[in-house]
């Protein structure tokens, strides 16, 4: 019989079809368990948020792959995967869509302050909320992607539903693509002092860590948005925060922060933003693809490779390179 960890909630039909294949012990809710309890039976894990390092890689002889509910990697020690002949595979594609609807749930509520108006109105202040809600439209205004993967290009159909005019600039990407999907490209420069809305899609690489900082927050737009749906390691936080409280920028909205990269379980303690100190700063915890449709389509994906691995076979979206005699 085969043994499964599932480190966070997935969807019940994927759980459902897991419980089929044999044995399921799950790292959350009221009967979770500790992997390292159960580190020298498993098989497979379909891993959503938790950290899986060297250590516990390297305490589980019998794994053959991990198996990520999404696109990101950044909690999987990869080269020590590849050393103990682990595959790690991931969901391409699977929850783009909602995150690029996640990233106008937050815009819209930037623009039209709705979680101060919300809160007011809920505390009984109709008369105070109704007068400090001017906001503004997203027609005709300039949106700034850097970027230009399948996510942002999401992004960039619906700003155009909204009539907004884009500027794109992603060095991987012919300008000519960027021209055919109705966008302008541009400079990173040129995006940051000309757009309204500059929203990031893009890896947390050595070159990106901390892309966002207090030089290039100086040369944005004064008075505009910034939003990063993407990986908290994009920004310097603290200088975000200053140039929120200056008023440089008028809001910011984060999905991801800093802290995820020490407990991506519980990453606010370890980020330090003064999240309810700020009015026009937008915190939410990494939900950009959790709809139901995604969470079905990343989990279905994650058990068809963890099955195709069962089954000696290459799994498809592999990050990392298996010699055959590493099977075990």
């Amino acid at each position: 019989m085969h043994t499964f960890y599932v480190s966070d909630p997935i969807h019940p039909d994927v759980l459902d079809e897991l419980n089929t294949l044999g044995q399921v012990h799950l790292g959350y809710g009221e009967n979770a368990v500790p992997y390292a309890l159960i580190s020298d039976q498993v098989d497979a894990v379909l891993l959503r948020a938790e950290r899986f390092d060297r250590e516990k890689i390297q305490a589980s002889p019998r794994l053959r792959i991990i198996a990520r509910h999404g696109v990101g990697s950044d909690n999987v020690d990869i080269s020590a995967a590849t050393e103990a002949g682990v595959f790690v595979t991931v969901t391409p594609g699977s929850n783009s869509r909602a995150v690029a609807e996640h990233v106008f749930a937050l815009l819209l509520a930037l623009a039209r302050k709705v979680p101060y108006g919300a809160w007011e109105t809920a505390a009984g202040r109709w008369d105070e909320a109704k007068a400090n809600m001017n906001g503004f439209e997203l027609h005709g205004k300039t949106l700034g992607l850097l970027g230009f993967g399948n996510i942002a290009r999401m992004v960039l159909s619906i700003a155009q539903g909204f009539g907004m005019k884009a500027l794109v600039h992603d060095p991987f990407v012919e300008p000519s693509v960027i021209g055919a999907a109705g966008a302008l490209p541009a400079s990173r420069d040129e995006v940051l002092a000309e757009s309204d809305v500059v929203s990031l899609h893009l890896p947390l690489t050595e070159e990106t860590t901390q892309l966002i900082n207090a030089d290039t927050l100086a040369a944005m737009r004064p008075g505009s948005v910034l939003i990063n749906t993407s990986r908290g390691g994009l920004i310097d936080e603290p200088a975000l925060v200053a140039a929120l409280t200056g008023g440089h920028l008028a809001a910011a909205a984060l999905d991801v922060v800093q802290g995820e990269s020490v407990d991506m379980k519980n990453p606010l303690p370890h980020s330090g933003l003064p999240i309810g100190g700020l009015p026009n700063l937008i915190v939410t915890p990494h939900v950009g693809g959790q709809s139901s449709e995604a969470f079905l389509a990343a989990g279905t994906g994650a058990l068809a490779a963890i099955r195709q691995v069962l089954a000696g076979e290459h799994p498809a979206h592999a990050l990392n390179t298996v010699p055959a005699p590493a099977y075990k």
